[in-house]
């Protein structure tokens, strides 16, 4: 029998050393980012780990990737064979985009701390205004909703506030 072909994506450890040169262990061989992106088209996942703390620099490494296919720009998917290779470049952002997605929960919790910042800003302002006597909108809804009030007041009373009596022609000079 001959050897089985897996479909499973190799996992591609990449240790990057404080020279900047990044070490492919899977092959044990130094491999450059246009090599990382085509790993990542080929469908390979990749774990990039800074050699001397075990930092995980995936996610920089692949943006540096990202960045420098957009300076290289459509031009480049137009020479080198059209829709295949935009295809390729897709795998390669949807790879980007799982591996850098935010956890929901993560988004949660930061939509609720900003929500408490923003009702604390808005208590320190109220509160600054107050000492410099300054209305509040609060204190200026409570004045309008007491006018809204008083006037349908006055109104039931027959008292209007100048809408029932007619407004004056003018005379027209001739």
């Amino acid at each position: 029998m001959g050897r089985r072909v897996t479909t499973a994506p190799e996992r591609h450890l990449i240790k990057k050393y404080a020279n900047r040169k990044l070490y492919d262990t899977r092959t044990s061989r130094y491999i450059t980012l246009d090599g990382i992106a085509q790993l990542v088209r080929d469908g390979h996942e990749i774990k990039v780990v800074d050699r001397d703390n075990g930092n995980d620099l995936t996610p920089v490494t692949l943006s540096q990737i990202v960045l420098s296919e957009e300076k290289r720009g459509p031009a480049r998917l137009v020479d080198a064979g059209g829709e295949m290779l935009h295809d390729r470049g897709q795998a390669l952002l949807d790879y980007v985009r799982k591996t850098l997605n935010v956890p929901a929960d993560l988004r949660s919790e930061v939509g609720r701390r900003r929500e408490g910042l923003e009702s604390m800003a808005d208590d320190a302002i109220e509160r600054a205004l107050r000492r410099l006597r300054i209305p509040t909108r609060h204190d200026l809804d409570r004045i309008n909703e007491r006018l809204d009030r008083i006037a349908a007041e006055l109104k039931k009373a027959g008292m209007s506030d100048g809408g029932t009596t007619r407004p004056r022609k003018r005379k027209v000079s001739r």
